[in-house]
């Protein structure tokens, strides 16, 4: 899968489909099994993926079989479909792929395309009773966009992918709405001035009740993902509870404690505020979008320390001159190149940081850069590792 097929989260636009023929043709070859359980379809900026995993968490609280389809991994391509927070069995991944690999060769699927197919015969084999399922890349045109859910997400609108998506927040929130079908009720994360619109006449046009996020109070819960930019994902998620409670689906409350306080235990989530060690402490979070960034920056300067070193990677397609200004310029860096053919080399990584007054010395491997921080820092002191999925990855 990794070696002969495309991988947009290792090249990128090369991998990019602009249709969804092929995914239509696998789930027709599969006899359609995204018509064969229940789900909930989570698309947005960010947030989407801690969104997926809190309801995931909270179903199968509250008894349900839950299937839960993230991407991208970190550590396991597996991570990507899991049962009850299970990761599918390596016998299965082999089986789909041997059973069908005539059918994919021929027909070129992409990675992406295959791993959708793959969670969706999965999930419908073990007869799931809900499966929470994240959008890969915007919406309209993402492989996952050929179910009918009985509820759509979209945690939030930023600039992000701008060579594929639209280079305004309109744009974007026009190909993130086309996950809302006819009759299929949509919550949407945040109210924006500039995407709100596109959501509502979407949603008038599909006869699709809308449903703002903010709209909605709810009582304080504690929640095990760390970091203030969670509240507005709960908010989210729990508004999709209320609203699927009043559709039929027996979540009770204890059920929702449950799920909150325990999302990591449930669902084997990483890499969200994801602290791995004291002191030094150590921080990763996988960030890497504009918007993304502020929260965590924001959540960076409240944790107290001496001295922070931060350990950055990134991939080439990033625009370094909206991300770069957003980091301290107080901390020291140590600049790597992510082991993937996307990730940016970190001479010009480091070239670019400097125009924004970002200090640091240049590794060879994310895991050197590491070892460095680790090896300067004190036990006083913060190591955040960021700036891509991959980085973290490296670390973890």
């Amino acid at each position: 899968m990794f070696q002969q097929l495309p991988m947009f989260q290792r090249i990128g636009k090369d991998a990019f489909k602009k249709d969804l023929s092929n995914t239509l043709k696998l789930a027709e070859h599969l006899e359609h099994p995204e018509k064969k359980f229940r789900a909930i379809h989570v698309a947005g900026t960010n947030g989407k993926g801690s969104v997926s995993h809190m309801l995931a968490s909270i179903f199968q609280a509250a008894g349900y079989k839950t299937g839960l389809y993230t991407s991208p991994h970190l550590k396991d391509f597996r991570e990507r479909i899991r049962i009850n927070g299970v990761v599918i069995p390596q016998e299965q991944v082999i089986s789909f792929i041997e059973e069908n690999q005539t059918f994919l060769g021929y027909n070129r699927l992409s990675f992406f395309e295959m791993t959708v197919g793959m969670a969706f015969d999965y999930f419908a084999r073990e007869e799931v009773d809900i499966a929470i399922i994240e959008v890969g890349m915007g919406g309209r045109l993402d492989s996952t966009n050929i179910i009918r859910p009985e509820l759509s997400v979209i945690t939030n609108i930023g600039l992000d992918h701008t060579a594929y998506l639209g280079d305004n927040l309109a744009q974007i929130a026009g190909e993130k709405a086309g996950i809302i079908k006819e009759g299929v009720p949509v919550v949407i994360g945040e109210k924006q001035k500039e995407t709100t619109p596109v959501f509502e006449e979407t949603a008038r046009s599909m006869k699709a009740e809308l449903f703002f996020a903010q709209d909605y109070k709810f009582p304080k819960y504690h929640i095990d993902l760390k970091g203030e930019y969670q509240k507005k994902n709960l908010r989210t998620v729990l508004t999709c509870v209320k609203l699927l409670g009043e559709n039929g689906w027996n979540v009770p409350e204890e059920a929702v404690i449950n799920g909150l306080n325990n999302v990591k235990l449930h669902t084997g989530l990483q890499g969200r505020w994801d602290v791995i060690r004291e002191k030094p402490k150590v921080i990763c979070d996988t960030a890497h979008n504009t918007e993304g960034l502020k929260l965590v920056m924001k959540q960076l300067k409240k944790e107290e320390f001496q001295h922070l070193h931060i350990v950055l990677g990134v991939v080439n397609d990033k625009d370094l001159t909206t991300i770069l200004p957003l980091f301290p310029k107080d901390a020291y860096f140590y600049f790597a190149k992510p082991e993937v053919p996307r990730g940016l080399d970190a001479q010009i990584l480091q070239e670019e940081a400097a125009k924004f007054g970002l200090e640091g010395r240049i590794y060879s491997t994310v895991s050197d850069a590491f070892l460095a921080a680790e090896e300067e820092a004190l036990d006083e002191d913060l190591i955040f590792i960021g700036g891509s999925n991959f980085t973290v990855a490296e670390v973890l």
